[in-house]
């Protein structure tokens, strides 16, 4: 039995929803509603704490995600088998067997920054079909854009010295590994440990050795001889099983074979003055020093702060997992109904909850020095000034704008980064970014009622 990615079969595609989806979507085909329209909006709904903005990612996947989308015939097999669907006509699993998005994607292109209540993505298709491709776009957008952002905040702690991602172990899950890599290179990383990452996405890949390479050797120094002579172009030594301090020296007597240390524990400042002082003393002023351990933007911001010697960081469980905010409010709503010939906005009403009608368009603002200024959040059908940041994406169930490679998102997520007001890009108690409603929208909203 194959359990370890049922993704990999896209006639699977269509199980990788929620079951409330597929008891809607039934609903709908039974009330006859399956060729309305519903224009669905993906947003997030608050910033989690600390953060003042967000890198959007994840919509490659997501588009990748809507082209194959598919319910072969063991999917279907296995949902006639639950008792919720028996009273459901024929007709709908026939419906199943045929399903394919057809619909429309307008998206804020990723490595974009974006605030709350901004639609990252507006999806407009048969409702049956927007309505089941919820639960996919949500993960993947909301991981995304959780861990770019994170590995943003990161990059913006280390002040120019060079951020691997170094969690993959750490992961909720080896797919949550893989993305995560993807989205930590949009946030400014510049590499990863995760092999497969790099083949997949080609990007850098970066590693040492384990301490358990070390402790598998009588002797430190004949651990580093072998990793040495293997590696000679490569060779980055830890340092830190035994004495620190003495695991340098001896990586030092090694000369120039040795391209860089790690420290992974200890005080690092201390720790990385001390090692520096060691291999310049040995006439190695260019090998560098990598630190991992538990580091996070904090940890990073203090050491950069303090001139730690140090070249690069590797980051592992508060990237993989952006340990002090590891989940992001994204929500998929719907905000308007097309069906006899009549467009109807809606909207949800409640307690924190109540959300604006209608297709969307976000207007983006400089300011005189060039540095975004204000977002302004519009009905689509309105022109404003500024850049208009939601693009086409999909018509018809097909590509119809070329999605970006990796290092031209990466470069646009820099960019995006250094355009924000100083206030906005600080680690602790950002600035708001000024995000407002037009008129028009607000109105439109006031006239509406949940009950018709």
């Amino acid at each position: 039995m194959r359990t370890l990615e049922p993704l990999d079969e896209p006639g699977r595609y269509g199980l990788a929803t929620d079951l409330y989806e597929l008891t809607m979507g039934a609903a709908y085909f039974e009330a006859g509603m399956a060729p309305a329209v519903g224009t669905f909006e993906l947003f997030i709904r608050q910033l989690p704490p600390q953060r003042g903005f967000l890198v959007a990612a994840g919509l490659e996947q997501a588009v990748e995600f809507l082209l194959a989308v598919r319910f072969d015939g063991r999917s279907i097999d296995y949902l006639r088998t639950l008792p919720v669907f028996s009273h459901v006509s024929a007709g709908f699993w026939e419906y199943l067997a045929a399903f394919r998005f057809r619909g429309d994607v307008h998206a804020i292109p990723e490595g974009t920054v974006v605030f709350a209540g901004e639609p990252l993505l507006r999806v407009r298709a048969p409702i049956i079909e927007a309505q089941l491709v919820e639960t996919f776009l949500l993960a993947t957008v909301d991981h995304q854009t959780l861990i770019a952002t994170k590995a943003a905040r990161v990059v913006e702690a280390a002040a120019g010295k060079g951020v691997i991602e170094f969690g993959a172990r750490r992961a909720h899950g080896f797919h949550a590994a893989l993305l995560g890599a993807r989205a930590a290179v949009i946030g400014g990383c510049i590499g990863t440990s995760n092999t497969l990452a790099g083949q997949t996405f080609d990007v850098p890949v970066y590693g040492t050795a384990a301490h358990s390479f070390t402790m598998a050797f009588a002797h430190e120094t004949d651990a580093f001889r072998v990793f040495a002579r293997t590696f000679p172009e490569h060779a980055i030594l830890l340092i830190d099983t035994y004495d620190t301090l003495e695991g340098a020296r001896r990586a030092a007597a090694l000369g120039p074979a040795v391209r860089g240390v790690r420290l992974d524990s200890g005080d690092l400042l201390t720790l990385s003055r001390a090692v520096r002082e060691i291999l310049d003393a040995a006439g190695l002023e260019q090998t560098q020093i990598v630190a991992s351990g538990d580091l996070n933007e904090e940890r990073i911001a203090a050491l950069s702060a303090a001139g730690a010697p140090i070249d690069l960081y590797g980051v592992g469980t508060d990237l993989a997992t952006s340990r002090d905010a590891p989940a992001l409010g994204g929500v998929y709503k719907l905000v308007a109904v097309e069906a006899g010939g009549e467009r109807r906005p809606v909207r949800k009403l409640g307690a924190e909850k109540a959300t604006y009608p209608g297709p969307k368009q976000v207007y983006r603002r400089r300011g005189p020095e060039g540095r975004f200024g204000e977002d302004v959040v519009a009905l689509a059908t309105e022109t404003l000034a500024g850049e208009p940041l939601l693009v086409p994406v999909v018509d018809g169930g097909e590509v119809c704008a070329a999605l970006p490679a990796l290092p031209e998102i990466r470069a646009r997520a820099r960019a995006q980064v250094e355009a924000l007001p100083p206030g906005v890009r600080r680690l602790e108690r950002a600035d708001a970014y000024p995000v407002h409603i037009t008129p028009a929208l607000r109105d439109l909203a006031e006239r509406l009622h949940p009950e018709r």
